[in-house]
């Protein structure tokens, strides 16, 4: 049995399987390690090099998900692939001080009562180096101190995706743990609930090897949407608060519509209510396939076969929100607040519809 599992979640990062895997073979020399890396099916044919890499090395290993994608997911489940007593999470683009494993594996071996070690860019001797614009350098300041203050974790570095933690510790908070997410550390530290006992170590993140960063606008809405699972008690999935969010969106998407055709034709509501919904029912489509379904994205002509089953299942939404409207226009006479009823109306049929058919997991 290996003494530590290094896991490596991989998305189109075929150039640097093989160099990172050197790294660690020099960075953990004298150590039983493995290395795990669980690729999303990346299309430039990640899984294949490592494959070709295992042939050489028996302590290398790949899981390719098909029909899943997102880091924290994949995380999980690599670690829940290994039979070692402890298990690190590195990213492959070599942006992460391989060399500090051995420090973190130390610290776990020698204090039964630690749970984590945290690989940290804001302790002494940590930095962010020249791994970030100023840009995301501001961004991730930020959601370091939003999400410690909100979760009340005490780790300087809560977002951080470099740490080594202690199996039997992860065993007792996976149940607990989001699997769309980006940042898995923070939602293992807030499942913890402040029991664990934690340590840091400084590193410096490096400038990315090859391939291209993974932060998007979906991350970051992936991001908040955890903190509104962790807030909640997580009474509501991520999902759910992606698909509100895109909903919401929808909603000023159709006023807008509604508003520029009464500009037009000041008497037309009623198909102007009809327009802005039918317009608001395919950005809300195309968003979702983007954002909140994005481990289940459609391509291809599966995306328009999804495109026209979000049709039906949305027709009756789509009827109760036009219907519901011009009933409350008829009442208030007010196209504000009866597009927004009618909108509200349909919202809850469009989720359960959509989850069930249009986007059914694989």
């Amino acid at each position: 049995m290996y003494d530590v599992t290094i896991v490596i979640p991989t998305f189109n990062e075929r150039d640097n399987v093989r160099p990172l895997f050197e790294l660690l073979q020099k960075a953990l020399s004298g150590r039983d390690w493995e290395a795990v890396y669980v690729d999303d099916d990346s299309p430039d044919g990640t899984a294949d090099e490592v494959r070709a890499l295992a042939f050489d090395h028996a302590n290398v290993r790949v899981i390719q998900r098909i029909g899943r994608r997102g880091l924290a997911g994949a995380c999980i489940e690599g670690i829940l692939s290994s039979t070692a007593p402890f298990c690190a999470v590195i990213d492959a683009d070599l942006q992460h001080d391989e060399t500090r494993l051995p420090v973190m594996l130390d610290k776990l071996q020698s204090d039964p009562d630690l749970d984590v070690v945290i690989g940290s860019r804001n302790v002494e001797g940590g930095s962010s180096g020249d791994g970030l614009s100023k840009l995301r350098k501001w961004g991730s300041d930020q959601a370091t101190s939003l999400t410690r203050r909100v979760l009340k974790i005490t780790a300087s570095d809560p977002m951080s995706g470099f740490f080594m933690l202690r199996r039997l510790s992860f065993n007792q908070v996976v149940t607990g743990l989001q699997t769309e997410g980006f940042k898995i550390l923070s939602d293992v530290l807030a499942a913890s609930k402040g029991t664990w006992k934690t340590a840091e170590v400084p590193y410096t993140f490096r400038t990315r090897h090859a391939g291209e960063s993974k932060m998007d606008a979906a991350v970051t809405l992936e991001f908040l949407s955890l903190l509104l699972v962790r807030m909640t008690g997580g009474l509501v999935s991520m999902r759910f608060i992606m698909f509100a969010a895109v909903g919401f969106s929808g909603v000023f998407v159709q006023l807008a519509v509604v508003r520029l055709m009464l500009a037009f034709m000041p008497d037309a509501f009623l198909l102007a209510q009809a327009a802005g919904v039918f317009v608001a029912i395919n950005t809300n489509f195309f968003l979702n396939n983007l954002v909140t379904y994005r481990d289940r994205a459609l391509k291809g002509k599966a995306l328009l076969r999804g495109l026209f089953s979000f049709y039906l299942v949305c027709a009756f939404g789509a009827l109760m929100n036009v219907g519901f409207a011009e009933l409350v226009y008829k009442t208030v006479n007010n196209w504000a607040l009866a597009s927004l009823a009618g909108a509200v109306a349909g919202a809850m049929w469009n989720f359960l519809a959509s989850s069930l058919f249009t986007w059914r997991a694989r």
